[in-house]
């Protein structure tokens, strides 16, 4: 009993700090408590220790030289808090519950376990091209700039070379306003995220990635253009620092969908965990398993199971606000369906029910099923039923059987039907289709299974989280553009956009890649956001992009009836150290990286403060390096806080003559003209 007080005096306490401690729902935001328990908050402790049940429970007095000293049991009140609001003692606590446990607790039930990497709580810049993998030491940007100068690599930045393409442009004309069009944005994805939350904060309704993927080191696979072979941890904080920010973009009934292989599926799912389920809530959606190949030749040689699979992540933002866009497939017939009322528009008291199989048998000039079967063949024969079922989906039906749980006035008419099993009674209801029922079953006419998908009446099934319809196969000149190994359907994205969004609504992908998520949000009438950082790529979707706006009809354009029409806008993060360390990578002699870096210092570029490039140049060390290792050093002292030029650079006269006059307005316009 003294258990359930004292957890009734902490609530008590813990409802005087307002919201800080329990959700809207009312709901106790337990971790925030443990966390603040741990670090000793003092207004929290203060409170506790204020009330005497707590502070005669849960304080002890010892003496040390002489003196009384009052120490807190903050292990054994955590306990307390842990456990005491779901189980009375110690003989139930696992009563309700099954998991992993450390020290007799479940770790997911305590703020101390998480998902831990080296490097976590920094931010990784991340080149995306393999160029930057192999010329160049990655670094973490609390090895190089103190971390109160981290932010300033994460200010909003300058869009230049603005362009809009619709059917009057389709080769694209400059433009001086941003009208919410579509947006494509070249440069390094983390920057672009961060230049997008003062316009886009809370306003995204689905974002789906498909990021390049961790790779253990005894794979060779490398179909990626990208740079794919990160190290585990390097990976994890890739994308952590670029799901922190997704979440913050996300409308609060948005959601984020992100497919990978099983190479760091459960590391992800782990991730999404910590950043999407805050305040205790659980927002993961789904994981879905895709086949995306099938076992044949080379590939199929494998030391386990041939993969064919990857998953696709979902999460909400707040999972209560969430709405599912339910979604159907097509199905075969469903040989249950085995029941035929040829006089259906005759009163239900007159209905004359005939099996399917033998009237279809008979109208084919056979005596039954089984002779039809023997002559036509099964699979024929099958096939003949379906379609006539489709085409009097009306009035075709099955017996099902009703349960205790259906509305009560329908138990009541299958309890009477049972004293009557050869009539038929029925059921009119306003709201919902009218209910016949027989001998305690209902029957549930073919037309409730039968749906338009693409505009043509198939019997269809609701979706699964397992998708093995989406052909993978025969996409490779889909929208006009190639990427081997990871280009994604335009019939899987599609899927995603109308599950979890609606016409008018923004979508958002990061690493566009081939540009599929934008082609179909194009041809679904949503709006949407994609940034990509590959030149090469970017090439593609421009192109594709043009194609949709004249009217492909490749992909979901069929499906869709998609006739054209729209438009977008592109536009690049406005390079400053960005544009020297593409510069250094691609140098191939000494004399021509001398004379990258000579132009550098002349230019003013930004370095590690700690480092003197003119004096590195002359130090013997240096000059005695490779070719390979010069350029990795000098890409390393580059100052990567400075990669783009920031918005509030602006106002520097001279940074405005490097800028079109269209381009000075359009940021104005993209960032609400704010002062610079």
């Amino acid at each position: 009993m003294i258990d359930s007080k004292i957890m009734e005096t902490t609530k008590s306490i813990l409802k005087d700090f307002g919201n800080n401690y329990f959700s809207d729902k009312g709901t106790l935001k337990r971790n925030k408590v443990i966390e603040d328990l741990d670090a000793y908050t003092p207004m929290l402790m203060k409170a506790l220790l204020a009330n005497q049940l707590i502070h005669d429970t849960y304080t002890v007095s010892i003496v040390i030289d002489d003196k009384s000293v009052e120490i807190f049991k903050l292990t054994q009140f955590i306990e307390m808090f842990t456990y005491k609001e779901y189980w009375q003692d110690s003989y139930t606590k696992f009563e309700n519950k099954i998991g992993l446990t450390a020290g007799g607790k479940f770790i997911d039930e305590t703020a101390d376990v998480v998902l831990d990497f080296p490097f976590k709580d920094t931010v990784l810049k991340a080149g995306m091209t393999k160029e930057d993998q192999k010329d160049a030491n990655e670094p973490f940007l609390h090895e190089t700039i103190a971390r109160s100068e981290i932010d300033q690599l994460l200010e909003p930045k300058i869009f230049v070379n603005v362009t809009k393409y619709d059917q009057e442009s389709l080769d694209g004309a400059s433009t001086d306003n941003f009208d919410d069009d579509n947006l494509i944005i070249k440069g390094n994805n983390l920057i672009a995220l961060h230049s997008l939350k003062n316009r886009f904060s809370g306003k995204i309704k689905t974002i789906y990635i498909d990021p390049p993927y961790y790779f253990e080191a005894n794979k060779k696979e490398d179909t990626f253009k990208y740079n794919s072979n990160f190290k585990l941890s390097t990976w994890l904080v890739f994308m952590k620092n670029r799901l922190e920010v997704a979440r913050d973009l996300l409308s609060p009934d948005g959601a984020i969908f992100v497919q990978i292989s099983d190479d760091g599926v459960a590391e992800v799912h782990r991730l999404l965990k910590e950043i999407f389920n805050k305040s205790d809530e659980n927002n993961f959606i789904n994981k879905i398993t895709v086949k995306t190949k099938s076992p044949s030749g080379f590939a199929s040689v494998n030391a386990g199971v041939f993969e064919t699979a990857e998953y696709i992540l979902a999460f909400a933002k707040n999972k209560k606000q969430w709405t599912y866009n339910q979604q159907f497939v097509e199905a075969s017939y469903d040989e249950n369906y085995k029941f035929y009322i040829p006089n259906k528009e005759e009163s239900y008291k007159n209905w004359n029910i005939l099996n399917l199989f033998d009237f279809i048998a008979e109208k084919q000039g056979f005596t039954n099923k089984r002779t039809a079967i023997k002559e036509l063949g099964r699979a024929a024969f099958h096939e003949m039923v379906a379609g006539f079922a489709l085409e009097n989906k009306d009035k075709v039906f099955r017996y099902t059987a009703i349960g205790n749980n259906a509305g009560a006035d329908i138990v009541i008419a299958r309890d009477t039907s049972k004293k009557s099993p050869d009539d038929i009674i029925s059921m009119p209801r306003e709201k919902y289709y009218d209910v016949y029922i027989k001998n305690g079953s209902e029957l549930a006419f073919y037309s409730k299974k039968v749906r338009a998908i693409d505009g043509v009446d198939v019997p269809s099934i609701q979706l699964s989280n397992i998708w093995m319809d989406v052909p993978y196969e025969g996409i490779a000149k889909e929208g006009g553009v190639t990427l081997k190994g990871g280009k994604k359907p335009e019939k899987l994205i599609r899927r995603i956009l109308e599950m979890s969004s609606n016409p008018g609504d923004i979508v958002l992908d990061f690493h566009l890649g081939s540009g599929t998520t934008a082609s179909v949000a194009h041809k679904l009438q949503r709006k949407y956001i994609g940034l990509e950082q590959l030149e090469i790529q970017i090439v593609d979707i421009k192109n594709r992009l043009q194609y949709v706006i004249a009217g492909e009809q490749g992909g979901i354009s069929k499906d869709v009836n998609w006739q054209g029409g729209g438009s977008f806008v592109y536009a690049e993060l406005m390079e400053k150290n960005q544009g020297y360390l593409k510069d250094v990578q691609h140098t191939e002699t000494t004399k021509q990286l001398e004379d990258v870096v000579h132009r550098m210092i002349e230019g003013g570029t930004d370095f590690d403060f700690r480092v003197d490039v003119e004096k590195v140049l002359q130090d013997p060390e240096y000059q005695a390096m490779a070719l390979a290792d010069k350029k990795q050093l000098i890409v390393k002292v580059i100052d990567k806080n400075q990669l783009y030029y920031a918005y509030s650079d602006m106002d520097d006269h001279n940074v405005q003559e490097l800028m079109a006059d269209s381009d000075i307005a359009f940021n104005k316009s993209f960032y609400g003209e704010r002062d610079l």
